[in-house]
């Protein structure tokens, strides 16, 4: 039997939090009593979210592909509630184009928010767990990290990437007390596709609220065992 109450009073870091996967985690989060810090570039949306979600929330401008943005983010968690337990890597980014038709511009935001990003957060979080000798950290992946998807040219680049950062920190970190996870959902109902000129059909993905349980439940296995990846699919299979 999984114990969520355990993360009564605990404090979890969540990047991209203003909306989608990281704004259903933190509701979730928040009515299990969690202390919660969020982070995203969309301070308007994430302070909404914030106000929502009650006193126990810090919201914080965080721009992930910049290390002083990251590391003020860091040392603002640890100020507020004296540590984080855990991390929840949210933001990113996606253009969907042929590799030939791809701009050199928009693969560098990919590579840069996707995985720079995730790699200065679980630097800079995995150095105060350290110290602390525990802690979680969930990195949002995506199929497109394991799978070859056609118009996914810059956006499968940087989770390839993500992917082998986070099993290159298992092995790092997994005896030092701090456990990493990899989360590779298909695709996912969030305003990720609001910008696309035909947008899909949101009604076959996966529903943001059950994947944010899917990251809630990995944050509470029990003690002697962990979850290094997960791969959570739409019901019928990749759109």
């Amino acid at each position: 039997m999984i114990d969520f109450q355990q993360l009564k009073g605990k404090t979890v870091a969540i990047t991209g939090a203003s909306r989608g996967i990281g704004k259903e985690t933190a509701a979730l989060l928040a009515g299990l009593g969690a202390n919660l810090v969020l982070g995203a570039r969309n301070t308007d949306e994430l302070h909404q979210v914030a106000t929502e979600l009650g006193a126990n929330t810090l919201a914080l401008d965080l721009d992930v592909t910049s290390e002083s943005s990251v590391v003020r983010f860091v040392e603002a968690s640890v100020a507020k509630f004296g540590r984080v337990d855990a991390l929840i890597n949210c933001a990113g980014t996606g253009v969907f184009e042929a590799a030939l038709e791809l701009s050199s511009e928009d693969f560098d935001r990919m590579i840069t928010v996707n995985l720079r990003g995730t790699f200065l957060t679980c630097k800079y979080f995995g150095q105060h767990m350290l110290q602390q000798e525990a802690g979680r950290i969930v990195n949002v992946v995506s199929v497109a990290g394991t799978t070859a998807l056609a118009g996914c040219a810059g956006y499968s680049a940087s989770k390839f990437g993500v992917l082998g950062l986070t099993r290159v920190m298992q092995a790092e970190l997994r005896h030092k007390g701090i456990q990493v996870s990899a989360v590779l959902p298909g695709a996912v109902a969030t305003p990720f596709w609001d910008g696309m000129t035909q947008k899909p059909d949101l009604s076959n993905m996966i529903p943001v609220q059950s994947l944010a349980r899917h990251i809630v439940y990995i944050l509470c296995q029990p003690e002697g065992s962990s979850i290094d990846e997960i791969l959570i699919m739409p019901p019928l299979g990749i759109l």
